[in-house]
């Protein structure tokens, strides 16, 4: 039985394709849901699976031709020498471990999330000639937003580490080998190499798309200068594209870089301090946490607004409720699901500081996708608390309890961190007393918690003893007016001071 194989549906307002490679030639055995071939169309590249197991019969589109929806792209014929399922083949590999196999199989880079190309190795667990059990976990990778544990796809010997720690590598680069017996290990690499990434991506057995190679010889670029994001390092034409925005970009870059003071160079130390110094590369975490403040504080116009709120009847309701709460809900009451509260309700009033700049528009949102700053070992991190605004305080309370925790084991994954609309940071738990927070972009507004401390406060014309905090709102101006910024933080203020508020949504 003949099986077509047919352009699937590209997405909206797409009508057409380029057939950019084929992964299989007449005559080859297939498995159902193999990729046959990529398609490439003006906003996204399209893998093809095959719909039934087979043999590669015709195929019709060559690479180059550019098809329209549902075109027939080739032929599959079903039945005599079809190749096992994807699936049962995969399974199968996984159930017999590379020491029963006797033969090696390859460590790879795992999927590290949208928009993630690279990432750094930053630990091998294991050294070469050491035994391995499937699922065991062999390295770290450590990517700008968060780390991933790499673990055994089978048991048996590593026997090679290609990645060493401090080496880059692309999403499709082989870390490491394990074999099935001790014979063959290769000693690991004495120092950390900076080329897997680029090795893995440019290598020249891999065919690049049709189009890229058409579009490298218009732009006359070289391919050694385009970093393909393809299967296999494949370079495609949106990655030609970009690179031709790049190489434009940089001449405007260029008297702008110029005119800018340089950063001044480091001076030196006398040789009996340089002795007792040492110097630790940035990590990936690191540097982008440093590109993403400088860049806030580039763009954004930000101003920082200040309040102080009397912490007493927070307080009361926390000291007679917190033990029953508890008990009920599972998880202690802290102070951050009442500041949540405030600052969702406040939200509602003072809309744009729940808003964020997109060109030349605002994006309004209705929603509030709460951002709760987070020290960790590795530096700042930011996870969502989603829909926080249609939360209950313990619903709020077991979100950041369970979120604070990934967040220190290094467990976030990247969804985590994304699509917060406003972010509070809690200094007062490192005991800071006043500070102006920055920006999370593109959110237009932060607010800054501090340590409660017992000051004199003239209550009624007595001086009383109050626990206070300093509160500070740091917002864009370029679309936050100050007397909007100035309602937020009061609004907030009167929650705290009066939780009752909150219930009667005034």
């Amino acid at each position: 039985m003949t099986i077509e194989v047919r352009v699937p549906t590209l997405g909206e307002s797409v009508t057409e394709a380029t057939v950019a490679t084929w992964f299989k030639k007449p005559g080859d055995a297939v498995a159902v849901d193999e990729m046959l071939c990529e398609l490439e169309t003006d906003k996204v590249t399209v893998e093809v699976p095959a719909p039934a197991a087979g043999v590669m019969g015709e195929i019709v589109a060559k690479e180059g031709e550019t098809v329209g929806v549902n075109a027939l792209l080739a032929t599959i014929a079903a039945g005599e020498g079809a190749a096992p399922a994807a699936g049962e083949k995969t399974a199968k590999a996984a159930a017999e471990p590379a020491a029963e196999a006797g033969g090696s199989v390859d460590v790879m880079v795992p999927t590290l999330g949208e928009s993630v190309t690279e990432a750094t190795v930053s630990t091998w667990f294991k050294k070469v000639g050491d035994t391995v059990a499937q699922d065991e976990m062999l390295c770290e990778l450590e990517t700008d937003k968060v780390s991933v544990e790499v673990p055994a796809p089978a048991s048996g010997v590593l026997a090679e580490i290609i990645a060493a720690e401090g080496a880059t590598v692309n999403a499709s680069a082989k870390l490491a080998v394990i074999s099935g017996s001790a014979s063959g290990v290769s000693p690991a690499p004495a120092a950390p190499s900076t080329t897997v990434a680029a090795a893995a991506s440019t290598g020249k057995d891999i065919a690049n798309a049709p189009s890229a190679e058409k579009a490298m010889a218009e732009a006359g670029i070289n391919p050694a200068q385009v970093t393909g994001t393809g299967r296999d390092g494949r370079i495609m034409k949106e990655d030609v594209a970009a690179a031709v925005a790049a190489a434009a970009a940089a001449p405007a870059a260029a008297p702008a870089a110029a005119s800018a003071p340089a950063a001044a160079p480091r001076a030196p130390a006398l040789a009996e301090d340089a002795a007792r110094e040492e110097r630790v590369r940035m990590t990936r975490l690191r540097q982008t946490i440093a590109k993403r403040l400088k860049d806030a504080q580039n763009t954004a116009a930000i101003l920082t607004t200040y309040n102080e709120v009397d912490m007493t009847e927070v307080m009361a309701i926390r000291n007679t409720y917190k033990d029953a709460f508890e008990k009920k809900h599972g998880v202690r009451m802290g102070f951050m699901s009442f500041f949540t509260k405030a600052c969702c309700h406040a939200l509602k009033e003072v809309p744009e500081v729940n808003a964020e700049i997109d060109g030349q528009d605002i994006v309004y949102k209705n929603y509030v996708h709460m951002g709760v700053a987070a020290g960790t070992p590795q530096g700042l991190v930011v996870p969502v608390i989603r829909d926080a605004d249609q939360m209950s305080f313990a619903e709020i309370e077991k979100a950041i309890a369970e979120k604070g925790k990934r967040a220190r084991d290094g467990k976030l994954s990247m969804a985590e961190m994304q699509g917060g609309t406003f972010t509070i940071s809690n200094g007062g738990v490192y005991g800071s007393l006043m500070s102006s927070p920055i920006l999370n972009p593109p959110q237009s507004g932060i607010l800054g918690m501090h340590k409660i401390q017992d000051r004199p406060m003239v209550i009624n014309g007595e001086i009383k003893i109050r626990p206070m905090m300093y509160l500070a709102l740091s917002y864009d101006h370029r679309i936050v007016d100050g007397k909007g910024a100035v309602t937020f933080l009061v609004r907030v203020k009167e929650a705290l001071e009066d939780p009752r508020r909150l219930l009667m949504d005034l």
